[in-house]
């Protein structure tokens, strides 16, 4: 049997060790990166439960040493572009999943640079070696078990599960580390009795489906048995381009407005670059610390600011009132991926005016938001993004997080 060779590489506090690495007066003390919100917390600070998106003023009460340091995306970027060039030395299938960690599959790397364990152990020491960054790195036969074991494998540590040895592995972890997995669904399979991922494995689909809703029992126990078939999807698929914003977004109007933020940069930047894309995801995170994606595929590429905003709001708004349980909204982000040069387009009849106008691409609808984006785009050039303001923004201006608007390399 091949050993494991899916990776599951995360930095460590990576704001936090970006800032601890460029001031060496914040070693070994309680650091957290942020303004009136946590964004990162050194392991010290969280030693007194500090946490990220913890307010300001909390943490302060939970630690009164503690040191807030104000957020340097730039040095984020370029840290995490440092890391992310390390791991495309050893192999092109990396899934970038976000700004501080990836997925790699090195299966086609044995050759060249060993096994599984051993390329993560080479990983682990140029990230240290070139960048003076923590790092750790799980080692499994798929995704989800990779990112479980780097999660044990926390701080600044490998864990490697081998081949055959999964369920053993898995048996006596609490059920929170099944990824999506937060303190509400933790504390509900509690009262059935089941504390760790072994206890549920062991029972049937049927039991978990009753008590966790259909699709989402039979994902949890297909998790639970490492049922995980999904590949790292490397450069031979398209990239990305995406930006997200912390902030409470529990309110439906301010999240929209959010939204609309955050579609507006992510279009203008697709339009930019010369691409459209396919498929719009939208991911939202809770202040339980879970965050759960969902996405949607359309038959043509879009890049225009309002289809993306429609598809984006109306996915947001569906699993937020699926899944929210009393949980406030903390982050809200979009993606738009599945990207291609911007194709000609193939304009559409208007037999059925009802059936999704709004993000139905060759639409008339569709055509007349491409051209007023073409007009915007125009004046921003020219005077600045500033200079041309959507009305349902003036008065606000949501923070959208630098490092996670990007488009990936392959998609340059």
């Amino acid at each position: 049997m091949d050993g494991p060779s899916i990776l599951h590489a995360d930095l460590d506090a990576f704001f936090a060790s970006v800032e601890v690495r460029d001031d060496p007066s914040l070693r070994d003390r309680p650091v957290a990166v942020g303004g009136g919100v946590v964004l990162a917390a050194t392991y010290q600070a969280r030693a007194m439960e500090v946490n990220a998106p913890m307010n300001a003023a909390t943490a302060r009460l939970r630690c009164p040493s503690l040191i807030i340091v104000k957020p340097r995306f730039d040095a984020y970027v370029a840290a995490s572009r440092a890391v992310m060039e390390i791991l495309e030395r050893y192999t092109p299938r990396i899934e970038k999943i976000s700004i501080d960690e990836a997925f790699l599959d090195v299966s086609g790397s044995r050759r060249l640079f060993g096994s599984g364990p051993e390329i993560a152990g080479r990983i682990r020491d140029d990230v240290r070696a070139e960048v003076d960054l923590p790092i750790s790195v799980g080692v499994a036969t798929t995704k989800h078990l990779a990112k479980i074991a780097s999660r044990v494998a926390k701080p600044d540590g490998l864990c490697v599960v081998p081949a055959g040895g999964e369920s053993e592995f898995l048996a006596p972890l609490p059920v929170g580390f099944i990824w999506g997995v937060g303190p509400v669904a933790q504390r509900k399979l509690a009262g059935y009795g089941i504390c760790t991922i072994g206890e549920l494995a062991a029972l049937a689909p049927p039991t978990i489906e009753a008590w966790m809703g259909e699709h989402w029992g039979a994902h949890l126990w297909a998790l639970a048995n490492n049922r995980d078939p999904r590949p790292v999807h490397g450069k031979a698929t398209a990239g990305s381009v995406g930006a997200q914003s912390a902030g409470d977004a529990t309110d439906i109007d301010k999240r929209r407005n959010t939204l609309l933020a955050l579609a507006d940069r992510v279009g203008s930047r697709l339009r930019r670059k010369g691409f459209a894309g396919r498929r719009v995801s939208v991911a939202v995170r809770f202040d339980d610390m879970t965050s759960v994606t969902r996405a949607t595929t359309l038959p043509a590429p879009i890049a225009e600011t309002d289809p993306i905003y429609a598809l984006a709001s109306s996915l947001a708004d569906s699993l937020v009132a699926e899944r929210a349980e009393g949980r406030r909204v903390t982050l809200v982000g979009i993606s738009v991926s599945l990207l291609a040069r911007t194709p000609h387009l193939q304009l559409t009849l208007d037999v059925d005016p009802q059936a999704s106008e709004g993000v139905r691409p060759g639409s008339p609808h569709h055509l007349r938001r491409r051209e007023l984006d073409r007009a915007v785009d125009l004046v921003r050039n020219r005077y600045g993004r500033d200079a041309v303001r959507r009305a349902a923004l003036a008065g606000a201006k949501p923070e959208v997080r630098a490092p996670t608007e990007q488009l990936d390399e392959d998609g340059e």
